[in-house]
């Protein structure tokens, strides 16, 4: 089972023990009692600054939102909601995981089957958030301005086929599952991130030469190097990450991912760029535009603001000992067994 457990945040330790070269706060820490500004900096006195006069953004965020990445059908050329329809929207699509007579179950011999408990976990466990983006968008897609995700190309609609195929069979061994599923990256972690069923925290960390991205989600850390020097020859699981400023915006650029991380059915050829922007002390608006031609006919950009949480990020627990793949693989050698039986 995949929880967060209150245990020591032993990885994040590790990443800022070898690169943290200035004092930095971590989580849990008390916030310091004023905006740390360098003298003669440029910008709003709003923003939180290091003592280099970048932007801070460093803490904890929360990106939980009930915001879907698309805008739905029935929004079609509505961007935004005002402040009623927000409220309504909120008020009609909270998720309720327990409640059976929201969601009937399969009926089995004629009796309503246990269907809140056949989701993997009870209403305890999920954390998709209640409120909206803090824009009132109606669709975490900005671009295009439809709100909705290009179309697929014909070669990646192939492997979306493919991919539905392999996970509606029985697991022929542990590396025939997804990485979230072999508990090696987060669904949510990214990159990009992107707001999901739990664990939609992140620690952002800053040095003069990097730049830490610590999801709660599988406790994930990318480190990212703040350099203008080529990418790399090697795919990662993460990517090959750069860093940048461009003004007051921090602007990570990554590429030569490996295929099996590929975000929403993309090719090693995906070119991810991120942007995170300050809005105020509290507001981080985070941005990414996906571009791989052999996926998408267009490229296309999603926003989704954070917002600043006095929590801790926790190390996450993903079926420890691996007894989650077990019982996998075990039941998937029984459906086995029965196929074979009945041939």
């Amino acid at each position: 089972m995949m929880v967060r457990s209150l245990t020591s945040r032993f990885v994040l330790a590790i990443v800022i023990a070898s690169f943290v070269s200035v004092s930095v706060p971590l989580a849990g820490q008390a916030p310091a009692a004023a905006p740390r500004r360098a003298a003669g900096a440029v910008g709003s006195p709003a923003i939180p600054r290091t003592p280099d006069g970048k932007p801070d953004l460093q803490g904890v965020w929360d990106f939980r939102t009930i915001t879907p990445m698309q805008r739905p059908d029935a929004l079609a050329g509505k961007e935004v909601l005002s402040e009623q329809e927000a409220a309504e929207f909120e008020v009609k699509n909270q998720r309720n995981q327990d409640n059976r007579e929201a969601t009937p179950g399969r009926l089995v011999n004629g009796q309503q089957s246990n269907a809140d408990l056949e989701r993997a976990y009870n209403d305890f466990w999920w954390d998709f958030g209640k409120n909206i983006v803090s824009t009132k968008r109606t669709s975490l897609v900005i671009d295009p301005p439809d709100g909705r995700i290009p179309a697929l190309t014909p070669e990646a609609q192939k492997r979306a086929a493919a991919g539905r195929d392999m996970r509606e069979r029985s697991a022929w061994g542990p590396e025939d599952r997804g990485v979230s599923e072999r508990c090696i990256m987060g669904f949510n972690a990214g990159p990009p991130m992107v707001p999901s069923a739990y664990n939609n925290n992140v620690q952002l960390v800053q040095t003069p030469g990097y730049v830490v991205i610590h999801n709660e989600m599988v406790h994930n850390a990318r480190v990212v190097p703040m350099a203008t020097r080529p990418h790399g020859s090697l795919s990662q699981w993460n990517g090959d990450s750069r860093a940048h400023w461009q003004g007051d915006t921090l602007i990570i650029e990554t590429t030569k991912f490996s295929g099996e991380t590929a975000f929403q059915n993309s090719t090693t050829s995906l070119k991810l760029t991120e942007s995170f922007r300050l809005l105020d002390a509290n507001t981080l608006i985070y941005e990414f535009t996906a571009n791989d031609p052999a996926t998408w006919v267009r490229p296309w950009t999603a926003q989704i603001p954070m917002r600043r949480s006095s929590e801790n990020i926790y190390e996450y627990a993903c079926h420890e000992g691996n007894y989650g793949m077990y019982g996998l693989l075990k039941g998937a050698r029984f459906v086995d067994a029965e196929e074979a039986n009945k041939k």
